[in-house]
C-alpha cells in the first residue's frame, strides 16, 4: 500500500482468522498427546462402580498413562484424533482469536478507545460464537480419543465415519452434546485471556515499553512483535 511500509499495514481480518488457526494448529500437533492422556484420564472407571474405579485404574499420571497407551496399543494411539482435532483448531481459534479484534470494534463502532466492558463482550461473543461452530469437531475428537484401539474393534474407522455414525446413531444434535457448559466455559476463558491480553498490551504501549500495534492473534503466532 502507498504510504505505508509493509510491517506498518495493519492485518486484516483474513489475515487474522487464519493466523489464528495455523498456529493452533501447531500447538496441537505439539501437545496433542498430553490432550489424549487427560481424555483418557478423565474417562476412566466411567463403566465401573465407584469402589472398584480407583483400585482397577488403567492409567495412572500424565507420563504413566502416555507410556500404558504406546506399550498397549502403539505411539500412533497417542495422536488418534488428530484430524478432528485439526479442525478444531481452525474453526475454534480462528473464531474467538481472529475475530476478537473486528468484534470488539463492531461493538465500540470503530472508536480507538475500548472500554472494558466492550472488550468482554467481544470476548465472550467471540468464545462462545467459536464453539457454536466447532463443537461437531471436538466431540468428534474426544470420541476418537476416548476409544482404545486394543482388544476389541473400534466403532470410527475415520473422522468423516464418525461424523455420519453419531449423526446417524444420535442424530445431527448428537454432534453439538455439551454445547451449553462448553459455551458457558469458553466465554469466560476467552474473556479471561484476550482481554488480559488486550488490557496488558494497551497498558505496555502507553508506557512506550514497546510499539506498533499487536492484536490478540499475536500472541499466538510466532514473530508478530
Amino acid at each position: 500500500m502507498v504510504g505505508f511500509k509493509a510491517t506498518d499495514v495493519p492485518p486484516t481480518a483474513t489475515v487474522k482468522f487464519l493466523g489464528a488457526g495455523t498456529a493452533a494448529c501447531v500447538a496441537d500437533l505439539i501437545t496433542f498427546p498430553l490432550d489424549t492422556a487427560k481424555v483418557r484420564l478423565q474417562i476412566q472407571g466411567e463403566s465401573q462402580g465407584p469402589v472398584h474405579a480407583t483400585a482397577s485404574a488403567q492409567y495412572r499420571g500424565v507420563l504413566g498413562t502416555i507410556l500404558t497407551m504406546v506399550r498397549t496399543e502403539g505411539p500412533r494411539s497417542l495422536y488418534n484424533g488428530l484430524v478432528a482435532g485439526l479442525q478444531r483448531q481452525m474453526s475454534f481459534a480462528s473464531v474467538r482469536i481472529g475475530l476478537y479484534d473486528s468484534v470488539k470494534q463492531f461493538y465500540t463502532k470503530g472508536s480507538e478507545h475500548a472500554s472494558i466492558g466492550s472488550r468482554l463482550l467481544a470476548g465472550s461473543t467471540t468464545g462462545a460464537l467459536a464453539v457454536a461452530v466447532a463443537q461437531p469437531t471436538d466431540v468428534v475428537k474426544v470420541r476418537f480419543q476416548a476409544q482404545a484401539r486394543a482388544g476389541g474393534g473400534r466403532r470410527y474407522q475415520s473422522t468423516i465415519d464418525a461424523y455420519k455414525t453419531i449423526a446417524r446413531e444420535e442424530g445431527f444434535r448428537g454432534l453439538w452434546k455439551g454445547t451449553s457448559p462448553n459455551v458457558a466455559r469458553n466465554a469466560i476463558v476467552n474473556c479471561a485471556e484476550l482481554v488480559t491480553y488486550d488490557l496488558i498490551k494497551d497498558t505496555l504501549l502507553k508506557a512506550n515499553l514497546m510499539t506498533g500495534s499487536c492484536p490478540p492473534f499475536s500472541a499466538w503466532v510466532p514473530g508478530t512483535w
